[in-house]
């Protein structure tokens, strides 16, 4: 055989899996389709003199055992916090700014309604309790119900990661799970600047209402993080997203990962129900003892293992497995910085935060009626980070960057409209909902990179353009991600595993998955089940 294991992607997931493999006396090669390493989080040059973030755009959740095992400090990885956490324009041209600590937060809330800004810090209690009981749970591998007493224990051993979660705590994490983050927060506050900002999360990345059932969710899973040992915060990696995968390639290569870009895999090779290699589109084969996949679970089983090699049943569940983040990336170029409600374009703390173009719950509920209906946002919820103001590596003096993350765009137009032909509308529906709120910020615009679903699932793999890999829903979490049964980080198929973001514990920058998968497939080679 060529190799113990071939990891297909170099995302931060593969990249993470094929670190501790190798750390392991594993010979690891890494296979990716781009002539880049990095997946979704990489940093490249957009327009001459303009570099930034592509896709994946900020830092929280990469995990800290990650960063410490695979020395990314030490490979030139430096994050910085952000100087204030969020800020939201509002349309009568006053704003709220949330963070950096929670007396500035109170303070402003105070402003809109003192009712509120009485019960805001027992709200960030409840929630850093909750997040709390989620890192608890990260790092776990979800039971198998086909495992016996084996998954027995296992689920046995979850458990006891809760124990001594006071019942109110219990009570509030079920919320979270079964109701919408919109009513939660309806019945915690009153003003719609504090509901808007804190409710943000519970849609990023989700094709839904933040009053759909299991928001809660969605927004608990953005909260547990940290930087720099801040629990909660927000920061920029210094040089883009790709100083993560820059710094994980580097460990990688120190460890003897072989890494090869512009290697497509076309194939995963299966004899007699086992994983053996893969085929890549140039025609070469390449065998190996066992294989791991960094893509979706959708584009796995559906594009990369012949039909013949799946259970009917496993094929339809993939089938139904829920893709499709409604998300729109671009990125833009800027003469100057964007002057917010009048507050002027001298750099300002406001401008190095995630800028929420969303005034209200209710806008954002809109929004996503009017995506369902017409295919996009008429007036979309925008994210606006400049990253420029905290590192002047990414832009020419005096200039800067600017990441928009925006929603809701559907993964496929009505009506067989090809996004090909609504990319520019698109985009400018978003740039025109950020000028109403800073009126200067069209004029700015030098150039404009614009990645709509359908390029983020040609350029990324990221089926119907979906940046966790797959729904943070219900059904589609923990044991059940991506399905019953192979929440493992093993496949139907020996010696076949997932490593990406559609396993648990789930999307964002964690390499966690990567963790996970790699210390199963350790675990099976010493009980020699590969």
């Amino acid at each position: 055989m060529n190799v113990d294991a071939l990891i297909i992607g170099a995302g931060h997931n593969g990249l993470t899996a094929a670190c501790y493999l190798a750390r392991a006396g594993l010979s690891v090669r890494v296979l990716e389709a781009r002539h880049v390493v990095g997946g979704a989080a990489v940093t490249e040059e957009f327009h001459p003199g303009y570099r930034n973030s592509v896709a994946s755009y900020t830092v929280s959740l990469l995990h800290p055992k990650v960063i410490a095992d695979l020395r990314l400090a030490e490979h030139g990885l430096r994050v910085v916090f952000r100087p204030m956490s969020n800020f939201l324009p509002l349309p009568d041209g006053d704003a709220l700014g949330v963070g950096p600590e929670l007396a500035d937060t109170v303070a402003e809330v105070r402003r809109f309604s003192a009712a509120d800004a009485q019960r805001l810090p027992d709200y960030y209690a409840m929630l850093e309790r909750l997040a709390d009981a989620l890192r608890a749970l990260v790092l776990v591998t979800p039971p198998d119900p086909n495992a016996g007493i084996g998954g027995l224990l296992d689920t046995l051993k979850t458990a006891r990661r809760l124990h001594g979660l006071p019942v109110a705590a219990q009570r509030d994490l079920v919320e979270l799970f079964g109701r919408s983050a919109g009513e939660i927060l309806d019945d915690w506050f009153e003003s719609a600047p504090i509901k808007a900002a804190l409710g943000f999360d519970s849609i990023v990345g989700a094709y839904a209402s933040p009053y759909a059932p299991g928001s809660g969710y969605v927004q608990l899973h953005h909260c547990f993080g940290e930087v720099n040992g801040r629990k909660g915060a927000w920061g920029h990696a210094i040089g883009g997203m790709g100083a993560i995968t820059q710094a994980m390639r580097a460990e990688a290569v120190r460890l003897g990962v072989q890494i090869s870009v512009d290697a497509a895999v076309a194939r995963v090779k299966v004899r007699a129900g086992r994983a053996g290699g893969v085929v890549l589109a140039s025609g070469d084969e390449i065998d190996a003892r066992l294989v791991v996949a960094g893509v979706g679970p959708k584009l796995l089983y559906n594009r990369l293992i012949a039909p013949e090699h799946l259970d009917g049943e496993v094929r339809q569940r993939i089938e139904r497995f829920k893709t499709g983040s409604g998300v729109l990336r671009m990125n833009v170029a800027l003469s100057e910085l964007p002057d917010f409600c009048g507050r002027g374009s001298v750099p300002q703390a406001h401008h190095g935060a995630g800028i929420i173009v969303a005034p209200s719950l209710d806008y954002m509920e809109r929004a996503h009626v009017e995506a369902r209906a017409h295919g996009m946002s008429r007036s979309p919820v925008v994210e606006v980070l400049i990253p420029s103001t905290l590192d002047d590596s990414l832009a020419p003096p005096g200039a800067h960057v600017a990441s928009l993350f925006c929603q809701y765009f559907a993964p496929q137009l009505p009506d067989g409209r090809s996004w090909d032909d609504a990319r520019d509308a698109a985009a400018d529906l978003a740039i025109d909902a950020v000028t109403r709120v800073a009126p200067n910020f069209r004029r700015s615009i030098v150039a404009r990179q614009v990645l709509t679903p359908l390029d983020l699932e040609r350029t990324f793999g990221l089926s119907d353009g979906d940046i966790f890999h797959g729904r943070l829903s219900l059904e589609q979490l923990f044991s059940s991600r991506p399905m019953l049964g192979y929440a493992d980080y093993r496949t139907p198929i020996r010696g076949l595993y997932l490593c990406g973001s559609g396993a648990h514990p789930g999307g964002g920058v964690t390499g966690v998955p990567g963790h996970n998968a790699a210390r199963e497939i350790l675990r099976d080679l010493r009980r020699r089940r590969v």
